[in-house]
């Protein structure tokens, strides 16, 4: 299987249980713009059913769109927090993740 058919299968099976809370890690690792898309629409789908999703990401851009919550982690530590509104404003977020 393709690595974007692996992400939605991996995301297939942790919704088999029917759950309230699912964490999903990486879903954008190694996949066409076209494929980050489609599993970022995906996750969006399964928030608006009621599930309560933990996402870990690097694209910035992607996560933001669909979060209502934000972490931002540097070598362990939390070093900013908030609605993705308040992380785009956040100026050492910008320095770090939006050039």
């Amino acid at each position: 299987m393709s690595g974007g058919e692996q992400a939605m299968v991996s995301i297939g099976r942790g919704l088999m249980c029917a759950p309230k809370l699912l964490l999903i890690d990486e879903p954008s690792l190694g996949l066409s713009p076209r494929l980050v898309k489609d599993n970022f629409n995906i996750i969006r789908k399964i928030k608006e059913r009621g599930v309560t999703v933990f996402l870990v990401e690097q694209n910035v851009h992607q996560t933001l769109a669909i979060s209502q919550q934000g972490y931002v982690l540097s070598k362990g530590s939390v070093v900013a927090a908030g609605t993705p509104a308040e992380l785009g404003d956040h100026a050492e977020m910008r320095a770090a993740y939006f050039g």
